[in-house]
């Protein structure tokens, strides 16, 4: 097995993971290899390739730090289909739900294929003023916000060309399932399960007490028109790929044509990630939470 290693250095036990795979790599006769990115922090002699590159190299790519690091994973493995192993060195970890502590034990689980493979959907991003992104592609979600000035803009939404409504609000974030948890539930937008296939379309601070979030199955075509008189507005995808709009844009938002694969052990549940990370109430008595 090829294993790709993708850190986020600024983690304090980063370098110390690292360490612990590559032994355990040399016990199983594993093919390792480094991003660049990590590989600035440390000394190491494994081979070591820019990030976009890594999925190349990779049967398997390792994710080491929070939600982010799971992200920006994401985006360097792209189409390639290549599973990816979230371990999380960050604190709330909706993606990155496996703890170092079992970092052997899940690395030997996925060696001998005992483990599940989750998709999620990616949505796909089109601008139709031609504004330029670095990715067009998101697997949390597109936020269009009013920028640096703190005036609301205008928005109008539709769905396979048919006009649903407007907002005056400081912005408009459309989520996957997998992005529910994120900014769209910090907004008031439902929570859905990853194996769901739909789009949550959630505004900012709307500037109307009658404003929802509105689910869209995954086959509509999404068009958000943008009116704002006082600035660009911004369009930011996951929290890291970001370009300035003109006043007046069209965004397209679509399910992209291929999805992501995270490996899941088959003794975790989303629900049980949900109850853990948000604090939910106690399970009934004589529960033990699984069938």
């Amino acid at each position: 097995m090829r294993l790709g290693i993708i850190a986020n250095m600024s983690r304090p036990d980063a370098e110390k993971v690292i360490g612990r795979i590559v032994e355990w790599g040399d016990s199983n006769a594993v093919e390792l290899t480094l991003c660049k990115t990590a590989s600035d922090s440390i000394e190491t002699s494994l081979p070591v390739v820019p990030r976009d590159e890594i999925a190349a190299r990779s049967d398997v790519v390792v994710s080491l730090g929070g939600d982010g690091t799971m992200l920006a994973t994401a985006r360097a493995v792209g189409d390639a289909g290549i599973p990816i192993l979230g371990i999380n060195l960050g604190s709330l970890g909706f993606l990155t739900q496996l703890q170092p502590a079992v970092l052997e034990e899940t690395l030997s689980a996925v060696l001998d294929g005992k483990y599940i493979l989750e998709e999620r959907m990616v949505a796909e991003v089109e601008l139709e003023n031609n504004e330029q992104l670095d990715s067009n592609f998101a697997l949390n979600d597109i936020v269009i916000d009013r920028g640096s000035v703190s005036r609301l803009i205008s928005l109008n939404l539709y769905a396979n060309g048919s006009f649903i409504c407007s907002y005056t609000a400081d912005g408009l974030i459309v989520s996957t399932p997998t992005g529910s948890t994120a900014y769209s539930l910090a907004v008031g937008g439902p929570i859905l399960s990853p194996a769901m296939n739909a789009f949550i379309v959630s505004p900012i601070s709307a500037f109307a007490l009658t404003t929802r979030p509105i689910v869209f199955p995954d086959h509509d075509e999404l068009r958000i028109v943008t009116r704002s008189k006082h600035s660009d507005p911004v369009l930011t995808l996951d929290g890291q790929v970001s370009c300035r709009l003109s006043q007046e844009s069209s965004i397209i938002i679509r399910r992209a044509g291929y999805h992501i694969n995270f490996i899941v052990l088959k003794k975790n549940s989303f629900y049980d990630v949900l109850r853990g990370k948000l604090h939910w109430g106690k399970l009934p008595e004589g529960n033990s939470g699984s069938n």
